[in-house]
């Protein structure tokens, strides 16, 4: 290849990144504190693999046809897959990376299989129906990453799905009041049951009460094993990456407390962790960064199992 037409490749490959950047900035500001800590050489395929992740959703939710839509977006992760990728920045980086770093198909298309459970307007009836929908649409983010990182190892892979679904956990108990006025119920229906919640006629008039708040702290809670079981796979990673990826999940730990300081009111407002709180959530990561951790030898979630065999025996 000659000169002109390598810097030409290079000058697009740019080109491309910084759309997907813009899009991380916008559409994450939680992920994007915690991204300024990565290197550059690997914050570049994170954040192409974001901005996937974003247009998928947007795709779905934005379409006035979601059905449509998902169709739309699996017919531009199988063009990926095929090393055809759709004329658009994120599509080309995207494309970049699943070749560059051997992506699993089962990883995004399961993200998808997720989505179109939201356009299916799907409920869950357990806290293990919530894990399942959260394997989807953030415990595949979790294994991504880790491939990203050159991770294959199954126990840690288990760890990095953790971290995947306690970030989506936290995500659900924050928007429980957003999502109800969108038609929209997360939360494990027996949960809010056995707290004396009738859901049709709660949806139909979303109001903060004391069976809401239990079910909120349930949440909380399954959300806070699963952070504190990621920490183990964390400090696995390489050290340049670790303290990104303690930032992530210290930022949207926070995000829990803050819905506790609130009393568990989801409903009537939106926990926010402030820009001074993330620094100072920032800085700690670092120290955390270095601390050792006992080994903890957890088998992977069985709603997530799934996630991990798709990259061990694709090794």
């Amino acid at each position: 290849m000659r000169n002109s037409e390598k810097l030409i490749r290079v000058l697009a490959r740019d080109a491309d990144l910084s759309d997907c950047r813009q899009l991380l900035k916008e559409g994450s500001r939680s992920f994007y504190a915690a991204s300024v800590l990565l290197p550059t050489d690997f914050s570049e395929p994170v954040t192409a693999l974001y901005a996937f992740c974003r247009i998928a959703d947007d795709a779905v939710d934005l379409a006035d046809d979601p059905q449509t839509g998902l169709q739309e977006i699996r017919d531009r992760l199988n063009r990926v897959y095929a090393g055809n990728p759709f004329a658009s920045p994120v599509d080309r980086a995207f494309a970049d990376v699943v070749r560059d770093f051997g992506i699993p198909y089962t990883l995004p298309a399961a993200l998808l299989e997720g989505f179109e459970w939201d356009v299916r307007g799907r409920r869950y009836q357990t806290l293990s129906g919530t894990y399942a929908y959260s394997a989807r649409v953030a415990g595949t983010v979790g294994a991504m990453m880790a491939v990203l990182m050159g991770v294959r190892d199954k126990a840690v892979l288990s760890r990095a799905c953790d971290l995947g679904v306690a970030m989506q956990l936290t995500n659900i108990a924050r928007d429980v009041g957003e999502d109800a006025r969108n038609g929209r119920v997360y939360l494990p229906l027996d949960r809010l049951l056995h707290h004396g919640v009738d859901v049709e006629s709660w949806m139909a008039d979303p109001t903060f009460n004391s069976g809401v708040r239990r079910t909120v702290f349930e949440v909380l809670n399954a959300a806070d094993v699963l952070y504190k079981r990621a920490e183990w796979g964390i400090c696995q990673l390489p050290a340049r990456l670790r303290p990104a990826i303690f930032a992530a999940r210290s930022i949207y730990a926070e995000i829990g407390r803050e819905i506790e300081r609130r009393h568990y009111d989801s409903v009537s407002q939106r926990a926010v962790v402030s820009s001074r709180r993330k620094l100072r959530l920032l800085g700690s990561a670092m120290r955390k960064a270095g601390m050792r951790r006992q080994t903890d030898h957890a088998p992977p979630l069985d709603e997530t199992r799934f996630l991990v065999d798709a990259v061990t025996q694709t090794a």
